[in-house]
């Protein structure tokens, strides 16, 4: 029972087990959690961006999936700090776009797209783990949205930015410090800690519970799982003894610009009572170092 409950990181479920029409259900009960409604994934969609490769250990995960509403739905999990991710995701965004309408179709046949991104690691500064984000057209004397008139099958609809716009989710999973109490915070808390309790009602973690176990997989998967998470134990180790050192690099930096501004603020204030003796500026500027034109205008 004990091995039973451990179960695998979601970032490896993404990459090796998610994409498996016979396991949907635990990615559809994320996305249904996260967005709010009911969603049905009809396929996997191959891309660029979903090819395993030798160097991506830590990084980016992607899954493209085509929901019953023909959106498209892309999931992302990083590891590791990425300098330009807000521009990266926004061009895989765009890509998704133009990928999926063809030359010569209406712009209708556009497709939304909402991207998905599970982080681990300190994007930014804000105090919660969630953060949605998508286009909308408020008035700017009247705080007003903006509907768009359209025309649809011979009738004339009127549709918000939002129905349109792609949206855009950043979870900051190391942020959540929470008891999990809802649906949403039991999803986070798996995805921090590899955690699912065994009551778990949360759509998508029941099912979680009985195909994402460790011990399920063969012993090669489970020497490659164990790789890919020492290697991203690594990573990280690598990435957080960077920064310290950079910290305390920037510590002693700082201590010896004090240390050389206080020295300086000593000679100052040498050469002012220096001069209130009357002292020549000539001998003042051979005591203290000062330039002639610094202590004469003391």
């Amino acid at each position: 029972m004990v091995q039973k409950d451990r179960y695998i990181r979601f970032d490896w479920a993404v990459k090796r087990l998610l994409r498996n029409k016979a396991n949907f259900g635990v990615l559809e009960g994320f996305l249904t959690v996260l967005l709010g409604e009911p969603i049905r994934i009809v396929e996997i969609l191959e891309s660029e961006g979903n090819q395993q490769r030798e160097n991506d250990k830590f990084n980016r995960v992607d899954i493209k999936a085509r929901n019953s509403k023909d959106e498209i739905i892309i999931v992302e999990v990083q590891n590791t700090r990425e300098i330009y991710y807000l521009e990266r995701i926004l061009f895989g965004v765009a890509k998704a776009i133009t990928e999926h309408i063809e030359l010569g179709e209406l712009y209708s046949q556009v497709k939304k797209v909402y991207s998905i991104s599970i982080l681990y690691f300190d994007i930014g500064k804000g105090n919660d783990y969630l953060y949605h984000g998508q286009n909308s057209f408020v008035g700017v004397h009247t705080g007003d949205f903006l509907e768009v008139t359209t025309k649809e099958k011979d009738a004339i609809v009127r549709k918000l930015p939002a129905e349109i716009f792609p949206e855009y989710f950043l979870i900051r999973v190391n942020e959540f410090n929470k008891v999990a109490v809802t649906p949403l915070e039991e999803w986070i808390e798996y995805l921090k800690t590899g955690i699912i309790r065994p009551d778990t009602k949360a759509p998508g973690l029941e099912e979680a519970r009985q195909k994402l176990i460790y011990y399920n997989m063969d012993r090669a998967e489970q020497l490659a799982y164990d790789e890919h998470i020492n290697a991203v134990m690594i990573q990280n180790d690598v990435l957080s003894t960077a920064a310290e050192e950079g910290r305390e690099e920037g510590r002693q930096e700082g201590l010896a610009e004090g240390r050389q501004e206080g020295r300086q603020e000593e000679k100052i204030e040498n050469a002012r009572t220096m001069k209130a003796l009357n002292i020549s500026s000539e001998v003042i500027h051979q005591v203290t170092g000062l330039p002639i034109k610094d202590i004469e205008e003391l």
